[in-house]
């Protein structure tokens, strides 16, 4: 079983010291907070994994603050608790961000294997948010797209590439900044050397200024042996820190200081070391209103400022979603062991008439999904997700989300052969969401 912290936010402290003491004996860490505010200090000065939330607290309401929750920590995720189920607040806390609901009482058996589950997902986002000596060579050629606002980015791309100097990436989510970060790098004199990304939203302060900057030996508890810091790793190479704008402005100074002269100094250690670094950053925060609110450094913007490239939102650029697409299919489709899938024009055009939140990421999800649910060789408008569905005026009122949820429940798990694990897994759900659902809808 895997080990973490787990938050226990609950203003009935017998039930709250009774999870404490049921979860404290399978190797969890417990922390508690009888208040959404008593919550949020605790996320803020510790790094937390594992959320139980009441629905129902003296200052506001847990699945509202599930929102709250992602944003100060993204990687968290939320359990709900409920004394009364409520479908309503269930299917919103899930759109919030919640890993799962569940109601007191009637579910507590499945407290411990969610916990798992969630404390699971969690290990394996952390460590697809560090990434040491990438072995993938991105060529710019690789960047799929036609449109001119696509083309404008690679263009700025391609000059800057040569040289050492900072880079910022500005985008959405799932626009391709690291795809680009990647591409700079191998594009550029250091291509030899290594390529070192970090997510900086993924960890808290001091987390972040450990895997930054490393640590020497008992520089806190359970620091036991020498450290080094992906910047140190990343020497004569390039060091790509995504969504710059999370990261705490203490450590901001830290960093410029590392961007204007090359110094850095280990957490516990009293030397300098020094470092010869290209830095790339990446962010899809408005940093002038940050700099603004006091939340970033006007000085260490503008020195990773000195050469800016925006990556354009897919909705933007409509007339790369074929392209983007007939890309996914054929990588996609040995994964899932079909042949040669293609899309129809019906089913192209709810895609390019999407907003696509998620961007290019969003797209290839979509895509791989599309690819289980189909039977044929042709991906028609149903193999879609519901919400693309919809602007199908012909589809409208005819298909009910129970039916569609149904059937694209069956579907992934005919083609998984049973197996729930991979099941949730495609279908980006809780296995006992996916449990749930199957008992809902009766699928044998």
């Amino acid at each position: 079983m895997p080990s973490g912290k787990v938050l226990i936010i609950d203003d009935e402290s017998p039930l709250r010291k009774l999870l404490g003491r049921i979860i404290g004996l399978e190797s969890f860490k417990v922390v508690e907070a009888e208040t959404l505010q008593s919550a949020i200090n605790i996320l803020k000065r510790e790094q937390v994994d594992v959320v139980l939330c009441d629905v129902k607290l003296p200052d506001g309401n847990g699945v509202e603050f599930i929102r709250e929750i992602k944003r100060i920590s993204p990687l968290t995720e939320v359990i709900m608790l409920t004394a009364f189920g409520n479908i309503a607040d269930g299917v919103q806390a899930i759109k919030n961000g919640a890993f799962d609901y569940i109601i007191k009482g009637n579910d507590n058996d499945r407290i411990l294997p969610l916990l798992s589950q969630a404390m699971l997902k969690v290990e394996e986002q952390r460590k697809a948010a560090v990434k040491v000596n990438s072995k993938t060579k991105y060529s710019f050629k690789d960047i799929i797209g036609d449109s001119k606002l696509i083309k404008q980015a690679i263009s700025l791309a391609e000059r800057i590439a040569p040289a050492s100097t900072a880079v910022l990436l500005l985008g959405e989510t799932g626009t391709g900044k690291e795809v680009f970060a990647n591409a700079i790098h191998y594009h550029s004199k250091r291509a030899g050397k290594p390529f070192v990304a970090i997510n900086c939203s993924a960890f808290t302060k001091d987390l972040l200024e450990g895997e930054l900057f490393g640590h020497k030996a008992g520089a806190y508890t359970g620091a036991a042996k020498d450290k080094d810091g992906l910047i140190e790793l990343a020497n004569e190479g390039t060091l790509f820190l995504d969504e710059i704008g999370e990261m705490n402005i203490d450590l901001q100074a830290k960093l410029l200081r590392v961007l204007e002269n090359g110094e850095f100094i280990k957490l516990g250690d009293t030397k300098i070391s020094k470092v010869d670094v290209r830095v790339i950053a990446a962010t899809n925060r408005d940093l002038i209103k940050d700099i603004e609110s006091g939340h970033f450094r006007e000085d260490l913007y503008y020195r990773l400022n000195v050469f800016s490239i925006h990556l354009p939102p897919l909705r933007e650029r409509t007339g790369d979603i074929l392209p983007l697409t007939e890309y996914f299919l054929g990588k996609l489709c040995q994964r899932v062991n079909k042949q040669s899938v293609v899309i129809s024009n019906d089913a192209l055009k709810l895609l390019q008439h999407h907003t696509w939140k998620g961007n290019i990421r969003e797209l290839r999800n979509v895509i791989e999904r599309a690819l289980v649910l189909v039977d044929g060789d042709i991906i028609l408008p149903e193999h879609l997700p519901y919400d693309l569905q919809q602007y199908n005026p012909s589809l409208q009122g005819v298909l009910k989300l129970s039916s569609v949820e149904k059937s694209h429940i069956q579907k992934v798990l005919q083609h998984t052969k049973g197996n729930k694990t991979e099941t949730a897994r495609l279908l980006d759900i809780g296995l006992t969401t996916l449990y749930r659902k199957i008992e809902e809808y009766g699928i044998r």
